[in-house]
């Protein structure tokens, strides 16, 4: 090569290196330093997230409940919301009507305008459900949502059904005499099922829709033991840290002691706070979606004939917080509701291990 080439080619190549964004990251330390607790913060991404992460407005300001009447007796066939005053009732629908309603159809998306009290259009039906949800999360889930609570906003986010929910896939039940021969639920990476990891793509039907068991390898040495964990469930479970770690946009150890995944001594607050959120999830999907499958239109189920389902992302969208924690019920109380009978589903959960966290939870060394 002469000289003139090379300096052209030199040129060129800094010119194209010049148009690439070199990633800044930072790093927050969250435990004993040389155990590997800390989350590396993606400055542009985290910049991206945050402005879109922003909680609307109230619809306008609510006037104060002076103990008037209740929407159950004003109104007709209100099941749901009717122990709220008038003025909330109809604040909270204005606000619910933003949340998710298309534009174009305001109130009629869930209202026959004929006869507002009619349960004629499905969605009406779906969302009292989805009101029933909202307020048993924001009630018995509180071990994982906290004092922040949600609203349809935390899942709907201004869509009429959630960007981020999922379904089966033909592809699990692929034959093995087929043309594409059988994946065994794996090789499909999928960024909002396991990162694009190629681990089995489908964690949600084990363990988000079933009670499978969560686990890595056996609680006891003896390969001949009670506790043999297969590597296909291994291979599971790792599917589904996959996604819990991509949807809050976090790294293992967020939860998990860095020295003993598994060992729950030492693990951080948060895993416990998962721990119920992956049965929270399972209740949601179990209890409140699945009862409303009969009334759906096919547009509105998957492939397989089955109605779309939440996982860790339809709320979480990238955050460790959903919205970054902003506390959804102080504008909208009339969501926490009176305490509706706790669901089997939530009782059945026994409470997790005791996580001993004390010091490596606030603790960090100098």
């Amino acid at each position: 090569m002469n000289r003139l080439a090379f300096i052209t080619a030199a040129t060129g190549a800094v010119l194209l290196l010049s148009g690439c964004e070199v990633p800044v990251h930072t790093t927050e330390q969250t435990g004993y330093r040389g155990t590997g607790a800390q989350q590396v913060i993606r400055t542009s991404l985290e910049t991206k997230l945050r402005a879109n992460n922003v909680v609307p407005a109230p619809p306008y300001d609510l006037p104060k409940d002076e103990g008037g009447p209740r929407a159950a007796t004003e109104y007709q066939n209100v099941k749901v919301l009717g122990d709220l005053s008038v003025d909330e009732f109809n604040y909270t629908m204005a606000a619910i009507t933003a949340w998710i309603a298309p534009p174009e159809q305001g109130c009629n998306y869930c209202h026959n305008p004929e006869n507002m009290a009619s349960d004629a259009v499905y969605t009406k039906v779906v969302a009292r459900r989805m009101l029933q949800m909202t307020r048993n999360i924001n009630t018995n889930w509180t071990s994982h949502v906290q004092n922040v609570g949600v609203t349809c906003y935390t899942c709907h986010r201004g869509n009429a059904v959630p960007k981020y929910v999922w379904s089966e896939t033909p592809d699990r039940f692929a034959s093995a005499r087929s043309i594409r021969g059988a994946k065994h639920g794996q090789n499909t990476p999928g960024q909002n099922s396991v990162a694009l990891a190629s681990l089995p793509y489908d964690p949600f039907t084990p363990y988000l829709l079933k009670a499978n068991e969560i686990r890595l390898q056996g609680v006891s040495a003896d390969r001949d033991g009670t506790h043999r964990v297969p590597i296909a469930n291994a291979e599971g479970t790792y599917g589904l840290m996959m996604h819990m770690s991509n949807s809050l946009g976090v790294n293992c150890s967020y939860c998990h002691n860095a020295n003993n995944f598994q060992n729950w001594s030492g693990s951080r607050p948060q895993r416990a706070v998962a721990w119920y959120g992956i049965r929270m999830v399972r209740d949601i999907n179990n209890t409140y979606i699945n009862s409303v499958r009969y009334i759906m239109p096919a547009n509105r189920i998957g492939p397989m004939g089955d109605a779309y389902k939440t996982n860790c992302t339809t709320c979480h969208q990238g955050v460790y917080k959903p919205l970054y924690g902003v506390p959804m019920l102080n504008d909208y109380p009339g969501l926490r509701g009176p305490h509706p009978a706790v669901p089997a589903a939530a009782t059945a959960a026994p409470p997790p291990p005791a996580v001993k966290t004390a010091a490596a939870a606030t603790q960090v060394a100098g």
